[in-house]
């Protein structure tokens, strides 16, 4: 297909200082939950990107010495020339496909703990570490600030020989030592690095300088900065002094890559914004400067991001979260593809993986993670192994994935789900406050599996054990899904709750379904992701009185990990639900709750007129397992394998369920070969001889 002509203004080349990116979309540095852990992962997942049409690839976060230690973070690690060949093995892979690679340098300063190095954190004045009571770090002399200086030089010489074309200096997110010493919060001094601005921004002039000093025109030098911390008067503004910033360096750089502070910001879930969410923000820098700019917005459609280019709010399309869920989102652009992008939901499920330190995932792209070790292709998947044909039982995410997958590979498909809408959980769930982008998950499956004639769908069919054993297919995969339980049994209470199972007791569904009508209704949340305070805020929002009450000491503590737990808390506040945390449910009464501190085990007592419990799942399996106690029945009608995936296999995140169908599809009748028992690579560690 032809390109649209509407969107060409996206592939021309632009010049960033001495070298040319061939279009503007730019992956900008994010997280992997990789790096230096992962080099061969890392190195082959950016090379999917350069291929899937990205014009720059970026890293992540690079520290350049032991005084910014991350571990046991994932980020990655320049301290040395012994560090030098990881990247080059992303660069090489990025180069082969034509795009420009970037290398962000990092010193964390007042926000790294130094945990494995052990060497005391810098600040720019003695004070608490950003994230942990201790160490506390040290505040920095004038030889500090010219060391620092230097391994800032030494790791751009080093990021040039590891084949960088654009170099970063970062003062973003707030976890920069650059950027901590421009906010007065943190930096204290009276010297001439204190107090004006123009003294708080003199290293991160200085730093500009050195790093354009060394990289000699061999690569650009970008500029990643924070214009704005979303804080008020209390932090940085773009009004005043991030405006200000901007104009003082506005020449130096040779590429702004600008965005909102911190993380929380500059990654909102799509729950709390919408595509181009930091416009109001940044949209004045292009304005100042004469240089490219590059920022972010989870866009994911063509025509807002040819807006924001032909507005002048930015010379490239930034992008993250979007080019993890659709690493080819480019070239389906340029190939006239633009209805196939798989856009990104903005749940940060990806962040999730990376704050636990592990190769991120995504709702989105089961690929992620699994290009290297697994040896996935985002674009491409086998084609199928024999004339098998599968049924597959269930059209929520796992079976949606499986049935495309499979669809795609080839394979005669009949996807049935007693529905009559398919989605299964993600149609629920997406009906909740702020969770429309999530039936993306659905939509592009859907239409995906209706271009497919090897792929048939049947809505509202109920199959029993009979109309299973009769139909023919080789391969049965139950996608059934799980069902919240009502006992309350869950992270706290491993037996039933005293009570629950009255009329007057419900689980999620009751209340997504709208059943749930008499007040105070008290959420129970002993599930700790993001359920039970959707369903609280979705009460609320219908005019109920609701009371949350959680074993935990805040509330939906999974939501730390996706950067949103502050504002879930806050959004409960400000509806007025009254919040009990660390508390838990000792019996549920007719008209009222016992409650107990999870401490102390003081009880106390609480009116309330249903319950709403949010525990824990139960596959629902009961029909796979009559299915597998027959295996000569089976044999008989021609049944080679019955399957189990998704939440019906073990309740989990939607993402957890698209991979868990993926998985199935690609491996159908792959030959597993010898040491099965690890069914992908490893990153070996190479053991040294000792001196």
């Amino acid at each position: 297909m032809a390109r649209d002509p509407r969107y060409d203004i996206l592939f021309e080349p632009i010049k960033i200082g001495p070298v040319t990116a061939r279009n503007r979309f730019y992956q900008v540095p994010h997280c992997t939950g990789m790096g230096s852990n992962w080099p061969n992962a890392h190195a082959e997942l950016r090379g999917q990107r350069a291929e899937g049409g990205w014009g720059v690839v970026c890293t992540e976060e690079v520290m350049i010495h032991p005084t910014t230690d991350e571990m046991p973070g994932a980020s990655m690690r320049l301290w040395d020339d012994d560090d030098i060949p990881m990247f080059a093995a992303a660069a090489d892979k990025v180069h082969e496909h034509g795009s420009l690679f970037g290398i962000e340098l990092v010193h964390g300063g007042l926000s790294r703990a130094n945990k494995t190095s052990r060497m005391a954190p810098l600040a720019p004045s003695h004070q608490a570490n950003k994230y942990a009571t201790l160490p506390q770090a040290r505040g920095m002399d004038l030889y500090d600030i010219a060391m620092f200086r230097r391994w800032h030089r030494e790791a751009a010489l080093r990021a040039v020989k590891a084949g960088a074309d654009i170099v970063y200096v970062y003062c973003a997110h707030n976890v920069a030592l650059p950027m901590h010493f421009l906010l007065p919060r943190y930096n204290r001094r009276r010297d001439a690095y204190g107090g004006s601005l123009e003294n708080r921004a003199r290293l991160l002039r200085e730093v500009l300088e050195d790093t354009l000093e060394a990289v000699d025109g061999k690569a650009a030098v970008a500029l990643r900065f924070a214009v704005d911390e979303r804080m008020g008067p209390a932090g940085l503004e773009w009004q005043s002094e991030g405006r200000e910033v901007v104009e003082m360096l506005a020449e130096l750089p040779d590429l702004w890559d600008v965005n909102v502070s911190g993380w929380e910001n500059d990654s909102v879930t799509s729950r709390f914004s919408q595509e181009g969410f930091q416009e109001d923000a940044i949209s004045f820098v292009k304005g100042l400067t004469s240089k490219p700019v590059v920022g972010v917005g989870r866009y994911t459609s063509p025509d807002s991001m040819v807006r924001v280019i032909k507005s002048g709010i930015m010379d490239f399309i930034g992008a993250a979260r979007p080019a993890i869920a659709d690493p080819f989102l480019p070239r389906k652009i340029e190939e006239g593809r633009h209805d196939e992008i798989r856009e990104c939901i903005g749940c940060n499920i990806c962040v999730s993986g990376n704050n636990t330190a592990v190769p991120m995932r995504c709702t989105q792209n089961p690929v992620v993670g699994e290009e290297w070790r697994r040896g996935w292709h985002v674009n491409t998947i086998p084609p199928k192994g024999s004339d098998d044909s599968v049924l597959i039982l269930g059209a929520g995410p796992a079976g949606l994935e499986a049935a495309r997958a499979l669809g795609e590979r080839g394979y005669e498909v009949t996807l049935a789900d007693r529905a009559k809408e398919p989605g299964g959980r993600v149609s629920q769930e997406s009906t909740l406050p702020g969770l429309a982008a999530w039936a993306r998950v659905r939509d592009w499956r859907v239409g995906q599996i209706q271009q497919m004639a090897n792929v048939r769908v049947y809505l509202d069919s109920f199959m029993d054990d009979k109309a299973v054993m009769g139909f023919g297919a080789q391969h049965i995969v139950y996608a059934t899904g799980a069902s919240w339980r009502r006992d309350g049994v869950g992270n706290t209470n491993r037996d039933t709750i005293k009570g629950a199972g009255g009329a007057h007791v419900f689980a999620p569904a009751d209340v997504m379904e709208g059943r749930v009508k008499k007040g105070p209704v008290v959420v129970f949340d002993d599930d700790h992701h993001y359920m039970g305070a959707l369903l609280a805020e979705k009460l609320a929002t219908d005019g109920m009185e609701v009371v949350f009450v959680t074993p935990s000491a805040v509330v939906s503590e999974f939501t730390l990990l996706t950067l949103e737990q502050g504002r879930i808390q806050t959004r409960l506040l400000e509806l007025g639900v009254t919040i009990r945390q660390q508390t838990n449910i000792a019996e549920i009464g007719t008209d009222n709750l016992r409650l107990a501190c999870i401490f102390t085990g003081q009880e106390s007592e609480l009116a309330m007129g249903s319950v709403v419990l949010v525990t824990s799942r139960v596959p629902n399996e009961q029909v796979y397992h009559r299915m597998a106690k027959h295996p000569d029945v089976m044999e008989t009608v021609g049944i080679k394998t019955v399957a189990l995936i998704g939440d019906c296999l073990c309740p989990q995140t939607i993402a957890a369920a698209v991979y868990d169908g993926h998985l199935y599809a690609r491996e159908l009748d792959a030959d597993q070969g010898e040491g099965a028992e690890v069914p992908y690579r490893r990153e070996r560690v190479l053991m040294m001889e000792s001196h």
